[in-house]
Formats: structure tokens, C-alpha cells, sequence
């Protein structure tokens, strides 16, 4: 009898160029190129379209026109649309954000002395936002499933909604008027007072995101309680504590760490409101009076800094969810 004929070896599920996994990364490698494309296009059109002079308005309007026409010389605002938009291309690949029109100083330099007060203040009040809402869905999700304490669950989704309907910058301001103002309890604005002065900023930024959050967690967790491995799990008499929290949590995680992504993206964003309501030294008071002054650059770097933390966000929650559920969220590649 001749010899079978050799069967060839195939990779292992997600190995290989073919694999899930490779696919997975290109599909959202890919995605992560374009959008940062489209960003950098938008933010550079959204500046350069907006009618005024920024020359003028930096150097005021007794300046002498040569001094003006010398000045955008200088920064390069005479070429024309196309050619500025290749140079604005060109210095990014060379991590050159240009320079700033009013203060003459590297938008680089001025964006790093701000990032860190900005994502310390989204940080802090993203991981609030999640020990506030996680185990205060879970708690209502257990006290109100199969339709019992009907008032509690009407109750909670009502406080929920109206929290997270109301924005930020107002909740930033009826806080500073109760607590700073009002009891004195904090400082009014600024930074100097420590970690006293984070308290209402970060609050500010956390209480909505929290609600939201809790509302989403309490769903999952009710539909989880319900399923069948978690009645399997009462069945064999196992404490509640460890259903509830080895059992249905990790199981309910993934609706809530898509939207806790996607918030986590918000507040970064949200932060320009509350830190003009605080006086907060970030960048979200940068972009506003760059704007104020038309300083393009600036604005232009703060744009970019902005959309890079909501992209890279975004693509961290997809990877988490890949690593959580593989099945469903690589298929989708």
C-alpha cells in the first residue's frame, strides 16, 4: 500500500499571518492609522479655515503691517494651504509641533508642562468614577433582581439619570459654590493647596461618568445573576459573597469596561470645561485662551495631544476585550 500522502501542518488558532490575532492587529493597527490621518487633516482645517489673523491679534492692532507681513513670513502663513499643510506633516514625523505664536516658545515645551496636571485630574477621576460604580451597581443589581424592592430600583434610576444628564462644567460650578464658597471646605480654584485642590475638580468630572456607569453595571450584572452557570453556582450551595463577585462579576466586566473606556476618553476631554471652572493649569485652559488668541499651533498641538489619548484608549478597551473574550471580539476581525 503506497504511503499516505504528508498532511500539512496547520498554525495554531491566532499564529501565523493568517492567524485571528495577526488579522485582529492589522484590522485595528489600520484603523489607528486612519484615524490619526484624519485627525491631524481635521485639526489642521478646523484652524486654518477659521476667519482672523493670528499674526495681527498677537502683535496687536497698532503693529506695523511690514512687522506683520515679516512675522508670517517667519512662521510660514504666506505659503499657500497646500504647502503649510506638507510642512505641519513634515514636523510632526520629526515630533516638531511648531512654535507658539504669542509666546514664541516650542508648543512641545508648553504642552508637557501641562499634560500631566490634565491626565492626573481624568485619572483620578476615572478610577472614582469605577470604585463608586462598580460596586454600587453590583449592590442595587443584588438587592433589586427578579423585581423585588421596585421602589429602590425606580429610585436609583432616576438619581442615575439625572447625575448623568448634567454636565460637567455645572456640577463644577454648584460645587465650588456650596463647598468652596459657601462652607469653605476647599479652595476655590488653582492648584498651589495640594491635594485639597483636586477634590472638587475631581469630583466634578466623576459624578455623572459614576452614575452612568453604575446604571450599565447593575443591567450586566442583573442578566448575569440570571444565567445558567450562576443558578449551577446556588445550586451547589457556594456563598453569596463568591457567586457575586468569582462568578457574575468578571462575567458582567465587558459591557461596563467598553463604556468605562469610552468615559475615561470623555473625561480626558471634558477636563477643558472644569479646568477653565477651576482655573485648573492643564491643557484644557491652554486650548482656550489659544483660541481666544488664535494661536494656531498651540491649538493645533492640543488638538492632536486630545484625539492621540482618545485613540489610544479606545484601542487599549479593544485589546482588553480581545484578551477577555477572543471569540466574539477577534471574529469580528
Amino acid at each position: 500500500m503506497a504511503d499516505a500522502a504528508p498532511t500539512a501542518s496547520r498554525p495554531g488558532p491566532g499564529l501565523g499571518l493568517g492567524g485571528r490575532w495577526t488579522r485582529f492587529a492589522l484590522r485595528r493597527g489600520g484603523r489607528l492609522l486612519v484615524s490619526l490621518f484624519v485627525l491631524v487633516t481635521a485639526a489642521f482645517l478646523m484652524i486654518h479655515l477659521v476667519p482672523g489673523d493670528p499674526v495681527r491679534a498677537a502683535l496687536g492692532m497698532t503693529a506695523p503691517a511690514e512687522l506683520v507681513e515679516t512675522r508670517r513670513h517667519e512662521l510660514g502663513l504666506d505659503d499657500p494651504l497646500l504647502m503649510q499643510y506638507l510642512h505641519h506633516l513634515g514636523g510632526l514625523f520629526r515630533g516638531d509641533l511648531g512654535e507658539s505664536i504669542q509666546t514664541q516658545l516650542p508648543v512641545g515645551e508648553t504642552i508637557g508642562r501641562r499634560l500631566g496636571a490634565t491626565v492626573s485630574l481624568g485619572l483620578l477621576a476615572f478610577a472614582l468614577a469605577l470604585l463608586v460604580a462598580i460596586p454600587l451597581g453590583v449592590a442595587v443589581a443584588v438587592a433589586t433582581r427578579r423585581g423585588r424592592r421596585q421602589r429602590t430600583a425606580l429610585g436609583f434610576s432616576s438619581t442615575s439619570v439625572v447625575l448623568g444628564s448634567i454636565p460637567d462644567f455645572l456640577v463644577g460650578v454648584i460645587l465650588v459654590a456650596v463647598f468652596a464658597v459657601g462652607l469653605g471646605w476647599f479652595p476655590v480654584a488653582g492648584r498651589a493647596d495640594g491635594a485639597a485642590s483636586y477634590v472638587l475638580p475631581v469630583l466634578a468630572l466623576s459624578i455623572g461618568p459614576a452614575a452612568v456607569l453604575a446604571r450599565i453595571v447593575r443591567v450586566e450584572m442583573i442578566a448575569v445573576l440570571e444565567s445558567d452557570y450562576v443558578r449551577t453556582a446556588r445550586a451547589k450551595r457556594l456563598p453569596a459573597r463568591r457567586i457575586h463577585l468569582v462568578h457574575a462579576l468578571p462575567n458582567a466586566v465587558t459591557a461596563t469596561l467598553t463604556l468605562g473606556g469610552m468615559l475615561l476618553a470623555a473625561m480626558v476631554a471634558g477636563t477643558v470645561l472644569v479646568e477653565n471652572v477651576f482655573a485648573w493649569p492643564g491643557l484644557g485652559s491652554t486650548i482656550v485662551q489659544s483660541i481666544v488668541t488664535k494661536d494656531y499651533p498651540v491649538v493645533q498641538g492640543t488638538v492632536l495631544v486630545y484625539g492621540v489619548i482618545v485613540l489610544v484608549v479606545n484601542t487599549l478597551v479593544d485589546v482588553a476585550l480581545a484578551l477577555l473574550d477572543p471569540r466574539s471580539t477577534i471574529g469580528e476581525a
